[in-house]
């Protein structure tokens, strides 16, 4: 149970360091957009790229964990992604911005799928719930790298040292953690291993939509907030930041409260309140009339959202037939389709109807995952968690 123990806190680390990463060059996307002169539609199809590195890479990380297992993939991985934010930093063109954030959604995808697979083994082993508080801290990382990310652009600190300074520091945190991470189990149940895209369980095409829908939000509040707050308040760089800071701050909260909540209302209930949530408060920030009125509205949206995705990923693991291993990996794969979606869509979109409008585009798809929400109870319930209602 010791070693066990320390794995978590190694688990731990490592979505710190994810979202530290990830919000990093999140923070920053309205300098380089600037310094790049890039429209909104350019910046997304810069974006997409980033996405389609992350997709493409997802199937093959899970090859690669199942053969070396999750330890081994996320240490080679975690330090590849800590390094591939340096490379935005570098970019003199749109091409070679879209080139770098190709190999960087290639190496956050290796490191997220290899670290989520260790969590679930963490969390077996366990007996008890946890995802959410290792999606908790990933959130707590992008909102501490969001918080210094603005901070830093507010004093006008370029780009490139900013992710060179905060690839070193993390690289030395990955170095420090991943000899306490733990071998993968060998499991001998009787489930399905493979899947096959015309053979796949109802239950498991509902989580996967909620998860894209879910994941397209995401998506598009992280890339999009900053150059929202920028546009249609001519917000300054530092509070243009802060306003993703203000709705990872609200996720980062409610995930640490995740387990507990679930374990209250049960994972359907749990998964369409926070729908609803999210819809509601993204509505308000967008309707609000400056950028300060809007930041309550971006953070509900986080609070409606964080749960959400813990939720379905570790429920991917749990359908009834199927290996864990092969249902999360589906679940993640369709799931993370979404991040190909919603940045350039929100982009294209904000070309023809405002920014303001496109992310309307947001509030439907949080209402039409409230409606799949249904498919939670057909989950074998979790150690410590009440059965759906």
């Amino acid at each position: 149970m010791a070693t066990v123990n320390r794995a978590w806190y190694g688990v731990v680390v490592l979505f710190l360091i994810h979202g530290i990463i990830v919000a990093s060059w999140i923070s920053r996307i309205p300098g380089v957009q600037s310094a790049l002169h890039l429209t909104n539609g350019i910046l997304g199809l810069t974006l997409l790229s980033s996405a389609v590195g992350a997709v493409l890479t997802i199937p093959f990380s899970g090859y690669l964990v199942s053969k070396y297992g999750s330890k081994l993939v996320c240490s080679v991985a975690s330090v590849a992604f800590c390094l591939s934010v340096i490379l935005p930093g570098l970019a003199q063109s749109a091409i070679t911005l879209a080139l770098a954030l190709f190999a960087y959604g290639v190496f956050a995808a290796g490191m997220d799928v290899a670290m989520n697979a260790q969590g679930v083994e963490v969390e077996r082993r366990l007996g008890k719930p946890t995802m959410s508080r290792f999606h908790g801290m990933f959130s707590l990382g992008a909102m501490i790298g969001a918080g210094i990310g603005g901070l830093l652009a507010a004093h006008d600190v370029p780009p490139p040292l900013h992710f060179t300074g905060s690839s070193v520091v993390n690289i030395l945190g990955v170095l420090a953690v991943v000899p306490l991470l733990i071998g993968d189990a060998q499991r001998e149940e009787e489930t399905e291993h493979r899947l096959s895209f015309r053979n796949l369980p109802i239950v498991l095409i509902a989580l996967s939509a909620i998860g894209f829908l879910m994941l397209l939000s995401e998506g598009a509040m992280a890339d999009w907030i900053a150059v929202y707050l920028r546009q249609q308040f001519k917000a300054g760089a530092g509070l243009a930041a802060f306003g993703f800071s203000a709705f990872s701050a609200a996720m980062a909260l409610f995930r640490f409260l995740g387990d507990l909540i679930t374990t209250r209302l049960g994972p359907m209930r749990t998964v369409r309140t926070g729908c609803l949530v999210a819809a509601g408060s993204l509505l308000w920030a967008l309707a609000a009339p400056t950028a300060l009125w809007s930041l309550p509205g971006f953070a509900g949206t986080g609070i409606g959202l964080s749960v959400i995705i813990p939720l379905v990923f570790g429920g991917g693991g749990r359908v009834t037939g199927v290996s864990p291993g092969a249902g999360i990996a589906t679940v993640t794969g369709l799931g993370y389709i979404g991040f190909i979606v919603g940045p350039p869509a929100i982009g294209f979109a904000s070309e023809v109807i405002t920014l303001r409008y496109a992310l309307g585009i947001v509030v439907l798809c949080c209402l039409l995952a409230a409606w799949f929400a249904k498919s939670m109870k057909l989950l074998a319930p979790i150690a410590g968690e009440v059965p759906a209602a």
